[in-house]
C-alpha cells in the first residue's frame, strides 16, 4: 500500500528477474515453482553473495541444465560505474547509474581494523533536512531491493575481495542517499540478505538502518528483524527539530522517544541505539541543548554520534568550532551518556557525511509534503 501520495516513479521493468531481488525465502519458492529443491536456492546466494559471481557458468555444483533453465529466468545484473573518486585518507566514491538515467552514490570508509559501506536505500530524499546536501536534491524514487544490495556486490568486487575468504567490507550503514524507512518493502529483503548466512552473512550488530523519525516503520523493523538502528536526531526540543528535521512535525520528539524505548528496552536489545547529531555552529551546539539532550535520553540505553557539519554549496550553516564539539561532549560524558566525535572522512571529494548528491531526475520539487512511503 502507498502512504502520503502517489508513489515515486519505478525503475524500467526487465523480462527477468534480478537475482539481487530475492532473499531466501523469495528464491526458495521461485525453485519450487520450477520443480527443484529449495537448497538449490541456498548453493545460488552462496555463488553470488559469498564467492561474489555473477554468471552462471561458473556455479559447478549446479547441473547444466539448470543453468540454461535459470538464465532463462534470472539474470544477475550489476550497477554500472560512472565515476569512482578515492579521497587522500581512502575513503572511496563510487557514482552508480541506475535504470531511468538516475546514479546514486555509495561510500567505502576503510579503518583500522574495520571497513564501512555506506549505501543508498532511495534515489534523493524527501526528507528535507536543513543541513543536507542529499535532501536539497529532491526525491525521484524509491530504488528496488536488487539495486541496494547490488551496490554492495559491486563494491566487494571492485576492491578484489569477497563475503568468504577475503572480507573487505566488514559493516554495512543505510547512511546513503534517502530514508530508509520511507522504502521499507524493498529495504527490509536487502536487510535480510546481508543478515543471511546464505548471502553476505554478517552479524546484525554491523548492519545499521538510519532513519530520521519514521515512528510506525521503526517499530516495524523491531518485529521483522533484528538489526542496529541509527536515530538522526540532531536537536533536542521539538521546536528546533522541526526546522531541522521537517519530518518531526509528524511525529514528535515525545513520540519518537517512545518508539526508541520499544525498540530497545522492551525488545530487551542487548545493543544502543545510536543517536546522531550533527553540530551546527550556534544553531543546536551550545551547552543548554546538551543539557536538554541529557534529559531527553534520561533512562535509555544511549550512544551519540556527534557529527561535525560538511558543508555544501549554497547552505546558510557552519561547522561548530572544535572547542564547542569537545565541551558538548563533556556534558554528555558527565551524565554517564557514551558520546563519540565522528571523524570526518572523504570530504574532499564531497563523500562525508550530509554531502551524496548522486544525479536525481525529474525530482519531486515539492519533498516532504509529496512523500510515497511504501511499506505493506
Amino acid at each position: 500500500m502507498q502512504r502520503e501520495g502517489q508513489p515515486p516513479l519505478t525503475p524500467q521493468a526487465s523480462r527477468l528477474t534480478n537475482l539481487f531481488g530475492l532473499d531466501r525465502e523469495q528464491l526458495r519458492e521461485r525453485f519450487a515453482e520450477m520443480g527443484e529443491k529449495p537448497y538449490r536456492a541456498d548453493q545460488v546466494m552462496q555463488w553470488i553473495y559469498r564467492r561474489t559471481r555473477n554468471s552462471f557458468d561458473e556455479m559447478s555444483n549446479i547441473s547444466k541444465d539448470l543453468r540454461t533453465r535459470m538464465a532463462q529466468h534470472f539474470e544477475i545484473r550489476t550497477p554500472e560505474l560512472v565515476t569512482e573518486q578515492v579521497s587522500q585518507d581512502g575513503t572511496r566514491k563510487w557514482v552508480l547509474r541506475l535504470d531511468g538515467g538516475n546514479a546514486i552514490e555509495t561510500v567505502y570508509i576503510p579503518e583500522e581494523g574495520r571497513a564501512t559501506l555506506c549505501i543508498s536505500s532511495q534515489v534523493g530524499c524527501a526528507m528535507d533536512c536543513a543541513f543536507c546536501s542529499t535532501a536539497q536534491q529532491g526525491l525521484n524514487r524509491n530504488m528496488t531491493t536488487a539495486e541496494i544490495i547490488a551496490q554492495v556486490w559491486f563494491a566487494a568486487r571492485t576492491l578484489g575481495g569477497d563475503f568468504q575468504n577475503e572480507r573487505v567490507i566488514s559493516n554495512i550503514v543505510f547512511m546513503g542517499m534517502g530514508e530508509p524507512l520511507a522504502n521499507y518493502n524493498a529495504v527490509l529483503p536487502a536487510i535480510r540478505i546481508l543478515l543471511d548466512d546464505f548471502g553476505f552473512g554478517l552479524s546484525k550488530r554491523r548492519v545499521t538502518v538510519s532513519t530520521s523519525g519514521l515512528v510506525p516503520f521503526m517499530d516495524r523493523l523491531r518485529e521483522d528483524v533484528d538489526t542496529a538502528l541509527a536515530v538522526s536526531l540532531h536537536a533536542p526540543n521539538d521546536a528546533l527539530r522541526n526546522e531541522l528535521v521537517p519530518i518531526n512535525r509528524k511525529y514528535p520528539l515525545a513520540e519518537l522517544m517512545a518508539a526508541c524505548r520499544r525498540y530497545t528496552v522492551e525488545k530487551d536489545r542487548k545493543a544502543h541505539i545510536v543517536y546522531e547529531y550533527v553540530m551546527l555552529d550556534g544553531i543546536n551546539d551550545q551547552p543548554e541543548h546538551a543539557r536538554e539532550l541529557v534529559k531527553l535520553l534520561g533512562g535509555l540505553p544511549a550512544k551519540v554520534n556527534l557529527i561535525p557539519f560538511n558543508p555544501f554549496p549554497q547552505t546558510q550553516y557552519r561547522r561548530s568550532k572544535p572547542e564547542a564539539i569537545a565541551a558538548f561532549a563533556k556534558i554528555l560524558r558527565d551524565r554517564k551518556i557514551i558520546a563519540t566525535t565522528r571523524k570526518t572522512r572523504g570530504d574532499d571529494i564531497d563523500a562525508a557525511c550530509g554531502q551524496l548528491v548522486g544525479k536525481v531526475q525529474s525530482r519531486q520539487k515539492n519533498r516532504l509534503r509529496g512523500i510515497a512511503i511504501v511499506g505493506d
